[in-house]
């Protein structure tokens, strides 16, 4: 490392020029680093190129533009809800800074530029493919890297329809590609691969770690050829792996030409406003569904994606990568909170589970209800007919198929680790339970960022919470093991004991944790 009257020097080199951070109490920032060129003009819908290098030395102490993206996730949602605001503790979930196509910019965290070849955390931010940026407060990767002696990439990457519209049949032989989002991650892995070794990193021990659209990134990229040999550990937070096929993302680029109104030129899209392209993502969403998983999602597109990602794992893809997945209790409450709801009678209930259940009879669907009452009755656990509900909605949409994903992982690797987050936050009285994106500021020992108190809570047991889920993820990345002394012994996941950590103000192992719920539900699939 070199050092300036006393000081770590804040200048690293690069494959394509110099860069300077910023010193902060602990480690070095090099923020808004460009991984690739600009995906504007010709490279629009299309793989990511190398960046251009600079001359001189390039300011790396701010940070760069978000992709672009509309309005807020919840935006939507609070339509049904007058005076629902968007509270401070959720601005985390959208980016608030500036915006932009050229969008592909990583922030780099490391206690010294050396040549210690620390441990490299790389992050990917969720958002349902639509929103979030890497800039945000609560992905501050600096807790992580003081307190573990790691280094921790945050990267941007192409969403909505920039990010993953299939144009290839509508457009043939133009050189435009699917996944391209996707496509974005690989290249900051390449970039990592090349580069992080003068930050400090070691370019063989990469763990790639992402929650719900990030996690489902993580499983993409396991089945992505291209990534290969890019990363050696991977954690998954609320979501494994989804893919659409081509003819379903035919559809959604069908659609997308004809809400643009340009169905019969479709070459104008290469060159149309990004702006009309944004206002389309939602009515082209609402007109395709969500059935099959994100609209504005990886595809199996036989180039960048050969096979589901479900479907790779299972064949023994990526079957070297060591897993900690998970979800939370109450994945679904996040969402339901921003709606005006009313308490639903029996029937209703019955009625909306059956929808999930379309092979169930109705004395099934009755069986599975009283399962999940008692259930919660048993635990302690709010129980009227919307937390039903959200309890199965939350199993539907995220642990069903986390336990499902980590079962075929672990007959292919040893090293494959389940937990369940149930801490409850403070935030609107308690009714969100331990909901979707909660465990985000414990992972990252953001606790302390803007409003975020009121959405996690203060105080000791949330700091060593905190202390107890950063210590996992580091010892994980750094061993492929995220047992530690805070902690006690992390049982590897098997069909046979389903040992799951269950992060809360006490971590435990429990053997399969409301598994009564999961048979239950398992037998109607």
């Amino acid at each position: 490392m070199r050092r300036r009257e006393g000081t770590m020097s804040t200048v690293v080199a690069t494959n394509y020029g110099q860069l300077d951070g910023l010193q902060r109490e602990g480690h070095l920032a090099f923020l808004g680093v460009p991984f690739a060129a600009p995906p504007v003009g010709e490279r629009r819908f299309k793989a990511p190129e190398p960046p251009p290098a600079w001359s001189g030395t390039r300011e790396a102490k701010q940070y760069g533009n978000a992709a672009r993206q509309i309005g807020h996730p919840f935006g939507r949602l609070t339509d049904s809800a007058p005076g629902w605001a968007v509270p401070e503790w959720a601005a985390g979930y959208a980016a608030r800074g500036p915006q932009d196509e050229d969008c592909l910019y990583l922030n780099v965290y490391t206690p010294a530029a050396d040549d210690a070849r620390r441990p490299v955390l790389f992050w990917i931010h969720g958002g349902g493919y639509t929103h979030g940026t890497a800039s945000e407060p609560i992905y501050d990767g600096g807790p992580l890297s003081t307190r573990g002696d790691v280094v921790v990439v945050t990267i941007n990457y192409r969403l909505g329809a920039l990010g993953s519209l299939f144009l290839e049949e509508h457009l043939p032989g133009q050189g435009l590609r699917a996944n391209c989002g996707h496509l974005d991650m690989i290249a900051a892995l390449e970039w990592s691969r090349d580069n992080i070794s003068a930050f400090g990193g070691d370019p063989g021990n990469v763990t790639i770690f992402g929650e719900s659209a990030g996690a489902w990134a993580v499983g993409a990229l396991m089945a992505m050829p291209g990534a290969t040999g890019l990363f050696h550990k991977a954690i998954m937070q609320s979501g494994t792996a989804l893919a659409g096929d081509r003819d379903r993302a035919r559809k959604i680029a069908q659609s997308m030409l004809e809400e643009l109104g340009i169905a019969k030129e479709p070459e104008q899209i290469r060159t149309i406003s990004a702006d009309r392209i944004l206002e389309a993502q939602f009515p082209v969403a609402a007109k395709v569904g969500r059935a099959s998983g994100p609209v504005y999602g990886p595809v199996v597109d036989g180039v960048s994606m050969l096979k589901p990602p479900a479907d790779a794992v299972r064949e023994g893809e990526s079957s070297g990568i060591p897993v900690l997945l998970g979800t939370n209790r109450d994945e679904m409450k996040l969402v339901a909170a921003t709606s005006t709801r009313v308490d639903i009678d029996d029937a209703t209930l019955a009625k909306a589970i059956s929808g999930k259940f379309p092979k169930a009879s109705t004395e099934q669907v009755s069986s599975l209800l009283a399962t999940y009452r008692e259930s919660r009755t048993d635990k302690h656990l709010p129980r009227a007919n919307l937390d039903i509900m959200d309890a199965i909605l939350s199993d539907d949409w995220m642990r069903i198929g986390a336990t499902r994903f980590a079962l075929a992982r672990q007959q292919r690797q040893a090293n494959t680790y389940l937990y369940l987050f149930t801490y409850e936050s403070p935030a609107r009285g308690g009714l969100l339970g331990s909901c979707h994106s909660l465990e985000l500021t414990f992972v990252f020992g953001t606790t302390g960022a803007p409003a975020q108190d009121q959405f996690v809570g203060s105080g000791p047991e949330v700091e060593r919470l905190s202390a107890n889920m950063m210590d996992s993820w580091l010892n994980f990345a750094r061993t492929g093991d995220p047992a530690h002394p805070g902690i006690g012994e992390w049982p590897a996941y098997t069909a046979e004991s389903r040992a799951t950590m269950i992060l809360d103000r006490r971590p435990r192992v429990e053997s399969d944790p409301f598994g009564e719920e999961r048979q239950a539900f398992e037998q109607l699939l």
